[in-house]
C-alpha cells in the first residue's frame, strides 16, 4: 500500500528475534567481528574495519554487499553503541540509511538475540519502502538462520530456532 496522498509511508523498523545455543560472550564476539560477518550474511562481499584496534564505539566499517541482479553496493558503517556482551549498533554514515541495533541475552546456557532493524529511505525510493522492508525482513531472518547455524556448527535441533520477526 501506497498510501494517500500526503501521507506518510511507515518507515522500516522490524525486529527478529533468535535463540542461539552459545553463550553470550561467543554470539557477541562473533556477530562483532567483520571479518566473519560474509559467513552468516550471505550477500556480504565483504566487511573491512578502517583503522587499527578493536571493533568498538566510533569504528567504522566498509562493507559491500550483493544486491539484486549480482551489483555490488558499498556502505559505511558507523559502530553507535557498544556494551560488550550487551549491546552492538551500527549506523550508517554512507550507503542506504538501514540501521541496526543487536541485544544480547543470557537465557540458560545460551543466548537471545534481538536484531531490530530500522531507517528511512529517501526521495523516490521512500515509495518502495514497503516493498523494501518485506525483502529485508526475510533477508535478515536468514542471516540470522546462518549465524545460529554456524555458532551452534550444524546442530540439529531446530525446536524453537527459527527467529520470530516483530513489527
Amino acid at each position: 500500500m501506497l498510501g494517500h496522498v500526503g501521507e506518510v509511508m511507515p518507515m522500516i523498523d522490524f525486529t527478529i528475534e533468535t535463540r542461539i545455543s552459545r553463550p553470550v560472550d561467543e554470539v557477541f564476539g562473533y556477530v562483532t567481528d567483520p571479518s566473519k560477518l560474509a559467513t552468516w550474511q550471505t550477500n556480504t562481499v565483504s566487511a573491512v574495519q578502517e583503522g587499527d584496534g578493536p571493533v568498538g564505539l566510533g569504528s567504522r566499517i566498509r562493507e559491500v554487499h550483493r544486491g539484486p541482479g549480482g551489483r555490488e553496493a558499498e556502505s559505511i558503517v558507523e559502530v553507535s553503541e557498544y556494551e560488550p556482551n550487551r549491546t552492538f549498533a551500527l549506523r550508517v554514515v554512507e550507503g542506504t540509511p538501514i540501521h541496526a541495533r543487536i541485544t544480547f541475552e543470557p537465557i540458560g546456557e545460551g543466548t537471545r538475540m534481538r536484531l531490530r532493524v530500522h531507517g528511512e529511505l529517501e526521495g523516490p525510493m521512500r515509495l518502495l519502502q514497503p516493498l523494501v522492508r518485506r525483502v529485508l525482513r526475510r533477508q535478515f531472518a536468514q542471516h540470522c538462520t546462518a549465524l545460529k547455524e554456524a555458532l551452534e556448527n550444524g546442530a540439529d535441533d531446530r525446536t524453537g530456532a527459527e527467529p520470530t520477526i516483530a513489527g
